[in-house]
């Protein structure tokens, strides 16, 4: 995860275009299932490789886990299915992990991924204390998803 100096690796892609790969991949996700899967894109990405897939703040929003700037890209289209006519490449070692990442979580509805970060030490230690219909801008950091999702690769 840091380089020799004790600087933290650099991301592979930014949020914006990983996101513009899962919309390419899957078909008729809602902005909510995507901020799901971009969350454990990263969080397994932390937990496998030891490094973040992209540099992007993740929130602990009220109905789970979300990329700030990625959410804003897509509001418009609020619960309707995502499009993008953006052609993004990827290399192979994030092409492998997208589709690790889909086949574990893209038959899962929204509100299902939802529950289901809902259950999850990172997203609930980043809203102790917060009343489930609080909003927060509050970080879910990359540490505390990659020591949960660590703990479940090896375990």
């Amino acid at each position: 995860m840091f380089g020799k100096k004790g600087v933290r690796a650099m991301a592979e892609i930014t949020a914006s275009n990983l996101s513009k790969h899962l919309i390419a991949r899957s078909s008729g996700i809602s902005n909510l299932k995507l901020q799901k899967l971009l969350y454990y894109s990263q969080a397994w990405m932390l937990a496998i490789y030891g490094k973040p897939l992209f540099d992007d703040r993740i929130e602990a929003w009220v109905h789970g886990p979300v990329v700030p700037n990625v959410f804003r890209e897509y509001r418009d289209f609020k619960w309707s299915p995502l499009t993008t006519d953006a052609k993004i490449e990827v290399s192979p070692l994030i092409s492998k992990h997208v589709d690790e990442v889909l086949k574990a979580y893209g038959h899962l509805q929204a509100s299902a991924l939802e529950r289901l970060t809902h259950s999850e030490d990172p997203w609930k230690e980043a809203r102790a204390g917060l009343a489930p219909d609080i909003a927060s801008t509050k970080e879910i950091t990359q540490a505390s998803m990659e020591k949960y999702y660590s703990a479940r690769v090896n375990g």
